[in-house]
């Protein structure tokens, strides 16, 4: 069987058997035989989750056969897509219907269903994650059944679905809310750290989206402002290469390469990006301009806090960093999300800001990590789900107010434990 390999490179395995199925037949197939062998199943989207919610020594599914969109309604914007579809098919695709997401996370590479099911997320006070676009699921549980969940139909599975990181079944199908297809104008500048985090309020107000990057060592930050516009988009559908492809992935890999030779040049590299950081304003179409190109290949951990503590918390984490003299030139992405339902959404019951953290690939990052989680726990976090963190069953407990009714929903559809591996079993305590 082929091994697999997240897309950063530091979780892998070898699975017994590995299956593309094409239809809901072939997994409800899939699943008799694996409880047969006694195998496990998990589901591999595209690799863009850094904490082991993947590997397995049982049947690694991918649902890279079971893709496209099934439905579309411009009146009521619902779509309705099988999980496989990938987000960078999905704009397209929908813009083709006249329709689009009302917001997206920066990488457009992964599944709808890993998307989905680790809650990922753009930026922005009045948009929730992807999750929360969702009015519909429809999941392959571990008896080979194909059950729907939806607000008005089964409401505990539909909030418990919608972030569960394949832990409940294979997903099947999303119906996401969509909007009218639109354009947007993306303003890049810089401002003093501090200045980003006074003047936030006022930024957020009067955009529809706002986030920053802060460069450890200096007090820069790189700053994005988006908004709706009539302005016409470019004729062809290319990303911004200077931008996208040169600035942030040519120039920027290189340099990262020479501070992992040197790790010392790190604070000079980290000046040198944040003051050849791109400015000016852009306008293309919404699903061009929310994802970037993501060619550097880095390791993340993010943590999502109550709102109104992440000033403090980034001015905390900013201490640590200079104080320990950590050899970082990655910056630290600051960004706004609405609060949800769903039971394990980091963003569940309040507004959160989001501290992303990364080192480059081949650096070392634990000792880096493990400081910065303690400072962004102690300040109210929740960590991403597809991002790396420490924490297990009795931390997450305290942290989600639905954990114990999420666990005995699980236990229900799945009592046997066919959709868990190692990670998720220290998760759940189980």
């Amino acid at each position: 069987m082929p091994a697999w390999r997240n897309w950063v490179g530091y979780e892998g395995c070898s699975p017994a058997r590995y299956l593309e199925p094409e239809t809901t037949a072939e997994m409800s197939a899939l699943l008799h035989q694996a409880a047969a062998d006694g195998h496990s199943v998990r589901v591999a989207g595209s690799g863009h989750s850094f904490t082991p919610l993947v590997p397995t020594d049982g049947v690694l599914v991918s649902l890279d056969r079971y893709r496209g969109i099934l439905a579309a309604d411009r009146d009521t914007g619902l779509v309705t897509m099988r999980a496989g579809t990938k987000l960078h098919e999905l704009g397209p695709a929908l813009r083709a219907q006249g329709l689009a997401l009302e917001n997206q996370g920066d990488i457009d590479r992964q599944s709808i269903a890993g998307a989905v099911g680790t809650g990922t997320h753009g930026t922005g006070l009045r948009f929730g994650s992807i999750s929360s676009q969702v009015r519909g699921v429809k999941l392959m549980t571990a008896s080979g059944e194909e059950v729907e969940a939806t607000p008005r139909h089964d409401l505990d599975l539909f909030e418990a679905a919608r972030v569960a990181f394949g832990s409940l079944g294979i997903m099947t199908e999303v119906t996401l809310q969509a909007v009218p297809a639109f354009n947007l104008k993306l303003t890049r500048g810089r401002m003093d750290v501090e200045d980003a985090l006074a003047q936030a309020d006022r930024i957020n107000a009067e955009h529809r989206q706002f986030e920053f990057f802060w460069f450890p060592h200096q007090n820069l930050a790189a700053t994005k402002l988006i908004d709706e516009t009539d302005e016409p988009a470019p004729e062809r559908d290319e990303v911004d290469w200077f931008n996208d492809v040169f600035l942030e992935n040519a120039t920027f890999g290189a340099l990262c390469r020479l501070v992992r030779l040197v790790p010392s040049l790190a604070p000079t590299v980290s000046r040198i990006i944040a003051r050849a950081a791109g400015s000016g304003t852009v306008v293309n179409r919404s699903y061009r301009l929310f994802s970037t190109v993501r060619n550097v290949r880095f390791q993340e951990m993010e943590y999502a806090l109550p709102a109104a503590n992440g000033p403090d918390a980034l001015r905390e984490l900013r201490g640590y960093i200079e104080s320990r003299k950590i050899m970082v030139n990655f910056p630290i992405e600051y960004r706004w999300v609405k609060g949800d339902s769903i039971w394990l959404s980091p963003d569940y019951g309040r507004d959160s800001v989001h501290l992303s953290v990364h080192q480059f690939q081949g650096m070392p990052w634990k000792s880096f990590f493990d400081g910065a989680e303690a400072i962004l726990r102690n300040h109210g976090g929740r960590p991403h789900w597809g991002k790396w963190h420490s924490l297990g069953a009795r931390d997450l407990a305290k942290l989600y107010p639905r954990w114990d009714d999420f666990l005995a929903l699980r236990e229900q559809l799945d009592p046997e434990g066919r959709f868990l591996n190692p990670h998720l079993r220290r998760l759940f305590g189980l």
